[in-house]
């Protein structure tokens, strides 16, 4: 049995239902990964094969104003889960991201370059994947960006919702891929059969920015791609400072190739339609 810490995020969703009854998830009020006295004795009970965590701190500007529950959240528990899984001998996954670098490469990020984060969610994230992997070197850990899903709230989804009201703003200068969850759940759980360690880029084929995201979605909603427009990252003044390039590549000969953006793209914004 795998499993899943995070139930209700976008990961944790698309683990589920591509598992099915072959998973277990795990809600905060089931496991809350504040409490560190808590984790291995949760784990304990479910006795799984395998563990991946889908949960964390995921609110970049939030994480700002809330460093020491960032790195709680980000770090520390996912060390805990790392040591528990090695005690055990059982397969661990977490998730970390592009924002681990600053930017300033004009070419794909590869699992060798040196990280560099301009803001405490990627320093965090950045320790997850330190702390991680001290505790467990044979864990897996999978840097991905840009998560999108049909079922949960996202940028997308934010996008849908807000143009329905007029004309919104969206940054045109950072320049990243949009991720879809169940890709990068299938690429995965492939990188898992495959018994591969340590620090894995996922990511779909193409790149493109928020505003182009933007676009795009409202172009696949039947909608007015001119609500759209373009503001620079420093006109948009966010609470923490963004990478201005963070596309992935990967090195490492897995085989495993996501899906395009664009081509996925289409299917999760007919789902988004019915609840946003």
């Amino acid at each position: 049995m795998i499993l899943i810490i995070g139930r209700g995020g976008q990961l944790g969703t698309s683990f589920a239902n591509l598992l099915g009854p072959g998973a277990t998830s795990l809600g905060m009020d089931e496991l809350d990964l504040r409490d560190s006295d808590r984790i291995w004795p949760v784990l304990d009970r479910f006795e799984p094969a395998a563990v991946i965590n889908c949960a964390g701190h995921t609110g970049v500007d939030l994480a700002e104003q809330q460093p020491e529950l960032a790195y709680l959240l980000n770090a520390s528990a996912v060390g805990q889960m790392a040591r528990w899984a090695a005690s055990r001998s059982v397969a661990f996954v977490n998730f970390s991201s592009d924002y681990v670098f600053d930017g300033t490469k004009r070419t794909p990020y590869l699992e060798s370059d040196q990280p560099n984060p301009l803001n405490t969610y990627g320093r965090t994230k950045l320790a997850g994947e330190t702390e991680g992997l001290a505790a467990h070197p044979g864990m897996l850990t999978v840097r991905s960006s840009w998560l999108v899903s049909g079922s949960c709230p996202n940028f997308v989804a934010t996008v849908l919702r807000r143009t329905r009201s007029g004309a919104i703003r969206v940054v045109e200068d950072q320049v990243g891929v949009p991720n879809i969850a169940d890709d990068l759940a299938v690429g995965t759980l492939a990188a898992l059969d495959q018994g591969i360690s340590g620090i894995l880029h996922l990511s779909s084929a193409g790149e493109t920015s928020w505003f182009g995201l933007a676009r795009r979605a409202l172009e696949l909603a039947d909608m007015d791609p001119e609500l759209v427009q373009p503001i620079s990252t420093e006109e948009y003044a966010a609470g923490a400072p963004r990478p201005a390039y963070g596309v992935l590549g990967s090195e490492r000969l897995t085989g495993i190739e996501l899906p395009s953006w664009e081509r996925s793209l289409p299917a999760v914004v007919k789902e988004m339609l019915a609840w946003v």
